[in-house]
C-alpha cells in the first residue's frame, strides 16, 4: 500500500494541519447567547467587550472525531492511496514496431513479417496492467512515434494495425536510443523497451551489446528461408562511344543456401540480355552488359525467381535521349580543328569558309576562326584569335609572345588545367572588361576569357597551332569550352539504381563544392555533406535524385528497398516472447474512489447528527406552542 501523488511525510503534514485546525475550532467559542429579560429598564450595557472564552473540554468529541476521520479519508483520496507495490505502478513502456523494408517479406505465402509482428505486439499490449502507459514507435531508418505514452489500449492497437512497411532499413541503435530518451523525458516509471520484428539491419546500424537497454524484450518473427535481391543497377555511357551504355547489375543472396538466379534485362519491354548468377549465402555477384541506343526509354532488370521479398526483384531506370551537339565552324583551315572535334563522339561538326557565315546558322555552337564577320552570331560563339580591328573584346596586345601566369580554377572552363610553363608565340591578349571573366591570365592581359550573357568565349591563341598543339591542355580546354557553352547537350550522364537511405558518391578531387547540386523528385534541393572527396545524402522515400558536379550529372533512382545486410543476433540473456510481463503478477489497485466516497459519507453523517439541521429541529416549536403564540394577542385584548 502506498501513496501515488504524495509522499508519506507530505500526507502526514497535511493531515496534522487539518486535524489541528478542526481541534482549534472545537475549543474556541465566540458565539453569542440570546437572553430574555422582563424590561429594558433593568438592562445595563456591558462596560467591557465580550471576551472569547476557550473551552476546557470538548462538548461534542464524536463530532470532532468524525470530521477528522472524514478529512483524512479525503486527503488519502487526493494522495491516491493504492494497494500493491510502488515498483509495479504505472510503468511506461516503448513498443518499437519494425516497419523496415524487410518486413514486407513473407515467411509463408499468406502472411508478411509485419503482420506477424503486429500479432505479437497486440498480444503483449493486452497482457499489460491497465495502469501502464505505452508509446508505439514505428522503427525503420528513423524512429517515428505513432502515439504518446497512452493508457488507452484502443489507441495503441489502432496505431499498430495502421503501420505498414517502409522502404529503408532498420536502424536498431537509433531506435533504442530514441526509446531510452523518451522514457527519461516523458516517462514516470521506467518499463520495458520492446522490439517487435525481424531485427535485420545494416552492419553499421547494429547495436553495441554493452549499451543494450536493461529492460529490453524481443518479439521475434520467423524470417523467410530464401531471398535474393538486386542491390544496385548502374548505367554509364562508354567514354569511347556516345551511343553505348555500360550496364552493371549487383545481386545479393540474403538466404542461407546457394542460389542459381536467372537475370533478365529488357529495354522498352524487349529483351536485350540475360545471365545466370550462382551466388553463395550472404555473397554478392555482379553481371555486366552492353547496349547501344540513342533513344530514350525504360530499362528493366528483373530476377526471375519467387522468394520471400518481391520488391527487390525488379529495378527500373529511365534512359535519356542521346543528342548530338551541332557545331558550325567557319574557317579557312578546317584540318586544324578537325582532330579536336573528332575527340568527342557527341559533337557533329560542319565546316564552311568565312564567306558562308550567316548570323542565324542552325547550330548549337558557332566557331569563328581568325576573322570578324559583318554581323555577330545569334548563337553561343567561340572566337579564336579575332583580329584587333573589329574584335568583339578589346585587345590589349596582338601578335605577341605570352606566358600563362594563372588559371582561374573556380571557372568550369579551367577545370583540370594547371599548365603554366607554356610560351605561346603570336598570341592575342584581351583587356579585362566588366561582365567578362578571365580564364587564363598572362602578363599584359587575358589569354582566355568568357562572357556569360550572351554566352561567348574568346581565345587569344589557336589550339591547333604553335606549342599548344602538342599539349594535353589543348583538347581539355576545347572540351571544357564546348561543355560550358552547351551544358545540357554535352552533360556526362550516369544512371544509378540504388536502395532508399544513405547514398555516397565519390567525387573528383578537383570538384568545386560550390558547383554541387542535389535535387529530389520535386526539383527541390536536398541536404548533403562533402567530406574527403565523398558526397553523402539521405532520402527516406522512393524517387529520382539528381547530383550535378560541374559538367557531370548522375541520376540516382531510389526505387529499390533497403534490405539490411545483417541479421542481428541478440544476446541470450534478453527476454523473448511474452513471458512474464512486468507488473502483471502484482497488479496495483486504486482505492481513491472508495476513500472519497467514505469520507463524504462520514462528513455528511456528522452534519446530520451534530450540525445546524439538528439544532434547528430541536429549536422548532411544537404545534401547541405555535397555537398559543398565535392566539396570545387576541386573548390579551379580550
Amino acid at each position: 500500500m502506498f501513496f501515488f501523488n504524495l509522499s508519506l511525510g507530505e500526507f502526514t503534514a497535511l493531515f496534522g494541519a487539518v486535524s489541528s485546525a478542526v481541534l482549534a475550532l472545537y475549543l474556541l467559542d465566540r458565539s453569542r447567547r440570546k437572553i430574555k429579560v422582563a424590561t429594558m429598564r433593568f438592562w445595563r450595557p456591558s462596560e467591557k467587550p465580550p471576551e472569547a472564552k476557550h473551552r476546557r473540554r470538548i462538548q461534542q468529541p464524536w463530532s470532532m472525531i468524525m470530521q477528522i476521520i472524514g478529512m483524512g479519508l479525503l486527503l488519502a483520496a487526493i494522495a491516491q492511496l493504492r494497494l500493491g507495490s510502488p515498483d509495479r505502478s504505472s510503468r511506461d513502456h516503448v513498443l518499437l514496431l519494425d516497419t523496415s523494408a524487410w518486413t514486407a517479406a513473407k515467411s509463408d505465402p499468406q502472411r508478411r513479417l509485419i503482420d506477424e509482428a503486429k500479432v505479437h505486439a497486440i498480444r503483449w499490449l493486452r497482457a499489460l496492467p491497465s495502469s501502464d502507459r505505452v508509446m508505439v514507435v514505428r522503427a525503420d531508418a528513423l524512429p517515428t512515434p505513432a502515439t504518446v505514452f497512452e493508457t488507452n489500449r484502443a489507441v495503441a492497437e489502432q496505431a499498430i494495425l495502421q503501420s505498414q512497411p517502409g522502404s529503408s532499413a532498420l536502424n536498431i541503435q537509433a531506435a533504442f536510443d530514441f526509446a531510452r530518451r523518451m522514457q527519461r523525458q516523458h516517462g514516470q516509471g521506467t518499463g520495458e523497451i520492446v522490439l517487435a520484428g525481424a531485427g535485420r539491419a545494416n552492419q553499421a546500424d547494429l547495436p553495441d551489446p554493452a549499451t543494450l537497454p536493461a529492460s529490453l524484450r524481443l518479439l521475434p518473427v520467423m524470417e523467410p528461408k530464401r531471398n535474393v535481391g538486386i542491390r544496385r543497377f548502374h548505367l554509364r555511357r562508354s567514354p569511347n562511344d556516345a551511343q553505348l551504355w555500360e550496364i552493371f547489375v549487383a545481386v545479393r543472396n540474403f538466404g542461407r543456401a546457394p542460389e542459381a538466379v536467372p537475370l533478365m534485362l529488357t529495354f522498352g519491354n524487349a529483351p536485350i540480355g540475360s545471365s545466370r548468377l550462382i551466388i553463395a549465402p550472404g555473397a554478392e555477384e555482379t553481371a555486366r552488359f552492353e547496349f547501344r541506343t540513342k533513344s530514350a526509354g525504360w530499362m528493366e532488370a528483373r530476377l526471375q525467381v519467387r522468394d520471400g521479398l518481391l520488391d527487390d526483384n525488379i529495378a527500373l531506370l529511365e534512359i535519356p535521349e542521346q543528342k548530338q551537339v551541332q557545331v558550325a565552324i567557319f574557317t579557312r583551315q578546317p584540318e586544324l580543328l578537325r582532330p579536336l572535334m573528332a575527340a568527342n563522339p557527341r559533337i557533329n561538326a560542319s565546316y564552311a569558309p568565312p564567306e558562308a557565315f550567316k548570323p542565324d546558322t542552325a547550330s548549337d555552337i558557332v566557331i569563328i576562326d581568325r576573322f570578324y564577320p559583318p554581323q555577330r552570331p545569334r548563337r553561343p560563339a567561340l572566337w579564336i584569335a579575332p583580329p584587333p580591328q573589329g574584335s568583339p573584346l578589346a585587345v590589349a596586345k596582338s601578335n605577341t609572345s605570352a606566358h600563362i601566369t594563372r588559371w582561374r580554377a573556380e571557372h568550369p572552363i579551367a577545370q583540370g588545367l594547371r599548365t603554366l610553363d607554356l610560351k605561346l608565340d603570336g598570341a592575342t591578349l584581351f583587356v579585362q572588361s566588366p561582365g567578362v571573366d578571365p580564364i587564363a591570365e598572362a602578363d599584359g592581359g587575358s589569354l582566355v576569357a568568357a562572357q556569360a550573357n550572351p554566352r561567348a568565349v574568346f581565345l587569344g591563341v589557336h589550339p591547333g597551332l604553335g606549342a599548344l598543339k602538342f599539349e594535353l591542355a589543348a583538347p581539355l580546354l576545347m572540351a571544357n569550352i564546348l561543355e560550358w557553352m552547351a551544358p545540357e547537350a554535352l552533360r556526362r550522364w550516369e544512371l544509378d539504381g540504388e536502395s532508399v537511405g544513405t547514398v555516397k558518391v565519390a567525387l573528383d578531387p578537383h570538384t568545386d563544392p560550390a558547383s554541387i547540386q542535389v535535387t529530389g523528385e520535386d526539383q527541390q534541393p536536398l541536404p548533403f555533406s562533402v567530406s574527403e572527396n565523398t558526397l553523402q545524402f539521405y532520402s527516406a522515400t522512393r524517387g529520382n535524385v539528381r547530383v550535378r558536379t560541374g559538367f557531370q550529372e548522375t541520376v540516382y533512382s531510389l526505387s529499390l528497398p533497403d534490405v539490411g545486410d545483417s541479421a542481428w543476433e541478440a544476446p541470450a540473456k534478453i527476454r523473448r516472447g511474452l513471458g512474464r510481463i512486468a507488473g502483471s503478477s502484482s497488479p496495483v489497485r486504486d482505492l481513491w474512489p472508495w476513500l472519497a466516497l467514505l469520507g463524504a459519507v462520514l462528513i455528511l453523517a456528522e452534519w446530520l447528527l451534530f450540525g445546524r439541521l439538528r439544532l434547528r429541529s430541536r429549536a422548532a416549536a411544537t404545534p401547541i406552542e405555535f397555537f398559543n403564540r398565535f392566539t396570545a394577542p387576541f386573548r390579551k385584548a379580550s
